[in-house]
């Protein structure tokens, strides 16, 4: 999902969509624990993607105060 997606979504999907992806990243990190995944760079971009939505979540909260 690239930063011009993640602007387009309002502000409660955004929410929902935050917490899906924690979701997701917290099973793949347990699932890469127990038996190495093929692909462990996807852990690393699951993460800066949780990064960057909240990052525009703040902003947003901070342009409305």
């Amino acid at each position: 999902m690239k930063n011009a997606e993640i602007r387009e979504l309002s502000t409660k999907e955004l929410q929902e969509r935050i917490n899906a992806e924690v979701v997701s990243y917290n099973q793949k990190k347990i699932n890469h624990s127990i038996s190495p995944l093929d692909k462990p760079s996807e852990i690393r971009q699951q993460r800066k993607l949780i990064a960057r939505m909240k990052t525009e979540l703040r902003q947003r909260e901070l342009n409305n105060k």
